[in-house]
């Protein structure tokens, strides 16, 4: 890595997964267009995520970070946004209770518009195109016109995310998130699910808790924690063109962060050492994700760790691994091995869908329930043997009643796959199926940490 670095050094390298725009100039405008709009988030908000992930590297909180495959310009809307947001509180609640620990929920939201692909076209009916490489980049329409890669995409990305992010910050600090809103973040189609009476039961015996500590003369308004919460945003980095318009000095400290999320993370696809991915990656402060598939060996791993974390700080660098249900006990163990004897300090994180997809007799691509659970508790049951932390989970998930993902407490089937199948990309858990996974990652919790719920799960927090 070359001693200086500046938020376009990553030019000078080779870059994958970059969409070929046929008007460089064009680019180059809109780039220099959104350098001047405001940043999306505020270094102060990342250095607290950073702080947040800290606890959960030393083992004092859990990481939620969940969302859409990849975001919609066509399905952006307020219902959407408030469902999803639901959901995510549902299951940070879940856990946290569980757990009785801090829950840090991160969102794939306000951001995650691109999708890196394996293949740079896709055939269909004998017709090569493009691939549909999410909508900040072409349109999914299978037509020539759609596929070629548009900047302007880019400017309507930005607006969604800004718009997003301020129903998001209304909703957690606006009295949405109140504890004593607990019963009424259940959707309405939920209501006759399994998953909805175990919720209930838990929110009883929150809203019991409540009441006994205001019996007690406790002013439970005087508590901002019980009334808002924090909650961040990510995405991948792909586009470094858009993330550079973003770099951006912080006032108060000298430092450059990136300001089109709280947290930003490198693919499984993108970590080549010596490319642009990394070298912007190094220079930026935010807390940031690197994703770890099976063919990430140990000692790569930890050259990467030198270069995007050298100051081995707490909650700059999480490693989200994303191996599958078959392989994960082949690879997790020896990088935690790895990782623990230089002593360096991560976050863990489980990606439990990326490496469980498969193809129905349909033709959808799907998710087996079984499969992404079967991971996670490979997940905990390796970080128990090593004796670390399992940190957290990383889900593609929607707060939409869809049927991507096979299996789980309503045991969709692959036929069932074709009723509501709505992504642009890859298959994504429901909000029952998220919910559900809440619960059973909250049984995992309560073994790993060897503690029975609390009478007062509210002293967590949320």
């Amino acid at each position: 890595m070359s001693e200086r670095w500046t938020p376009d050094s990553w030019r000078s390298r080779p870059v994958m997964q970059v969409p070929e725009y046929p008007d460089a100039k064009a680019l180059a405008d809109v780039e220099a267009q959104l350098a001047t709009f405001p940043p999306l988030v505020f270094a102060g908000e990342a250095r607290n995520l950073k702080k947040a992930l800290g606890r959960v590297a030393a083992g004092e909180a859990f990481l939620l970070q969940g969302g859409d495959c990849a975001e919609s310009f066509a399905e952006h809307g307020a219902n959407n946004i408030r469902d999803f947001f639901r959901v995510f509180l549902q299951m940070a609640v879940v856990l946290t209770y569980a757990g009785a620990l801090p829950v840090v929920k991160v969102g794939r939201i306000a951001g995650q518009f691109a999708k890196p692909r394996s293949s740079p076209t896709e055939t269909i009916d004998g017709v090569a195109l493009p691939s549909y490489r999410g909508d900040i980049v072409n349109d999914i329409a299978f037509t020539e016109a759609s596929r070629i890669p548009d900047p302007q995409r880019q400017l309507m990305a930005y607006r969604q995310s800004a718009a997003t992010l301020n129903l998001l910050r209304a909703f957690a600090t606006g009295g949405f998130a109140n504890l004593g809103s607990v019963h009424q973040w259940m959707l309405g189609f939920l209501r006759d699910s399994s998953q909805s009476r175990r919720y209930k039961e838990l929110a009883d015996r929150i809203s019991d808790a409540l009441n006994f500590m205001r019996a007690c003369g406790l002013n439970l308004e005087s508590h901002p924690e019980l009334r808002a919460t924090d909650f961040y945003t990510s995405h991948e980095a792909l586009l470094l063109g858009y993330e550079q318009a973003f770099t951006r000095v912080d006032s108060t400290t000298g430092d450059w962060y990136a300001t089109s999320g709280h947290m930003i993370w490198i693919g499984d696809r993108t970590r080549q050492l010596d490319h642009g991915h990394v070298e912007y990656f190094r220079g930026i402060k935010n807390p940031i994700g690197l994703k770890c598939g099976p063919s990430l060996k140990p000692d790569d791993l930890l050259r990467l760790i030198d270069v995007l974390n050298p100051d081995n700080e707490p909650g700059r660098l999480t490693l989200i691994g994303r191996f599958g249900a078959d392989k994960i006990g082949d690879h997790l163990p020896q990088m935690i091995r790895t990782v623990q004897r230089e002593g360096r300090a991560v976050v863990w994180s489980c990606d439990p869908m990326h490496g469980n997809t498969i193809t129905s007799n349909s033709g959808y691509k799907t998710r087996p329930f079984d499969r992404i659970l079967s991971e996670v508790k490979s997940f905990f049951n390796i970080h128990t043997a090593e004796g670390t932390h399992a940190g957290g989970v990383h889900l593609e998930m929607t707060g939409q009643d869809v049927t991507e993902c096979v299996g789980g407490a309503r045991a969709i089937t692959h036929e069932d796959l074709s009723d509501r199948y709505h992504t642009v990309c890859d298959p994504r858990l429901n909000a029952e199926q998220s919910i559900d996974m809440a619960f059973l990652i909250a049984e995992l919790l309560k073994q790993e940490r060897g503690v029975q719920a609390s009478p007062l799960p509210v002293a967590a927090g949320l």
